[in-house]
C-alpha cells in the first residue's frame, strides 16, 4: 500500500478497504507473492483475459523486478508492484476505451481503476499508473518511486536480458521453471504487432514503432524532423 516516498523508499500506508479473504503464501526464487485478495483477483483477471505468454511474462516481471529492487535496497510495496507488473501489458489485448491511445496508457488506466475499485488510495493507484505508463520509457522510471523503477527493471530483464548478470542463476532457473518462456522472443514481438497494427499512430515516439517498422509491411514511422518541418509556421 503506497504511502510517502523517503530516500527512494516507499513508506507503506494503510489501504482504505480491508482484505476479504486469505490465500496461501507462494514463494518463488525467494520472492513472496503477496497473499491478498487483490492479488488473487488480478491474477485471475489477467489469466482469463490475456494469453499464457503475457500472463507468464507479467509474473516474471514481478519476480525479476522484486529481485532487482532488493539488490538496490529499494522497498516497493509488493502488492502495488504485483498489480503494476500484471497489468503492464494488458493494454495490448484489452483496450481501455474506444479512444485510441498508447497501449501503455490502456494498461495503466485498467490498473488504476482496478485498484480504486478495491479501495486502494489515490496515491497507490497513481504509482501503479506511472509504473505501467512509463515501463517502456528509457531513463526515467529508475529515478521514480520504487514500484515504478522495479516494474521497469523487471520488464527490461525479461524482454532484453538487462541485468541478468546481476541475478543468481538458480533464481532465474526457478522463475523460468514456474513461468516458462516458451518461444518468447517470436511470440512476444508478434503480440505487439497484433496489439498495435490497428492503431499505428499511437506508436509515435516510442520503442513500439520499432516493432511495427520491422514487421508491418507499409508502416513508416513519422519522425520529429518531419513534424517540425511540416509545422504550419513560415520558418
Amino acid at each position: 500500500m503506497v504511502g510517502s516516498v523517503e530516500n527512494g523508499r516507499t513508506v507503506p500506508s494503510q489501504r482504505i478497504a480491508s482484505e476479504s479473504r486469505d490465500v496461501m503464501t507462494d514463494i518463488i526464487a525467494g520472492v513472496e507473492i503477496p497473499e491478498t485478495s487483490a492479488v488473487v483477483e488480478a491474477t485471475e483477471f489477467l489469466r482469463a483475459r490475456t494469453s499464457p505468454l503475457i500472463f507468464h511474462h507479467s509474473r516474471r516481471v514481478f519476480l525479476f523486478g522484486s529481485l532487482h529492487a532488493r539488490a538496490r535496497d529499494l522497498l516497493p510495496d509488493p502488492e502495488v508492484l504485483y498489480i503494476s507488473a500484471m497489468f503492464h501489458d494488458a493494454g495490448l489485448v484489452i483496450p481501455f476505451s474506444e479512444t485510441q491511445q498508447r497501449f501503455e496508457l490502456d494498461g495503466a488506466d485498467h490498473a488504476r481503476k482496478f485498484l480504486l475499485d478495491r479501495g486502494f488510495s489515490e496515491s497507490a493507484a497513481a504509482v501503479a499508473w506511472k509504473a505501467i505508463a512509463l515501463h517502456t520509457t528509457p531513463g526515467i522510471p529508475g529515478r521514480m518511486e520504487p514500484e515504478v523503477a522495479a516494474t521497469n527493471y523487471g520488464v527490461l530483464t525479461d524482454a532484453i536480458g538487462w541485468g541478468m548478470d546481476t541475478l543468481e542463476v538458480d533464481q532465474m532457473d526457478e522463475i523460468v521453471a514456474v513461468h516458462p518462456r516458451g518461444d518468447f522472443k517470436k511470440e512476444f514481438l508478434q503480440a505487439f504487432v497484433d496489439g498495435l497494427k490497428n492503431r499505428p499512430d499511437t506508436t509515435y515516439g516510442t520503442v513500439n514503432a520499432d516493432i511495427l517498422e520491422h514487421f508491418l509491411p507499409g508502416f513508416r514511422r513519422t519522425s520529429m524532423v518531419e513534424r517540425v518541418i511540416d509545422a504550419p509556421w513560415p520558418r
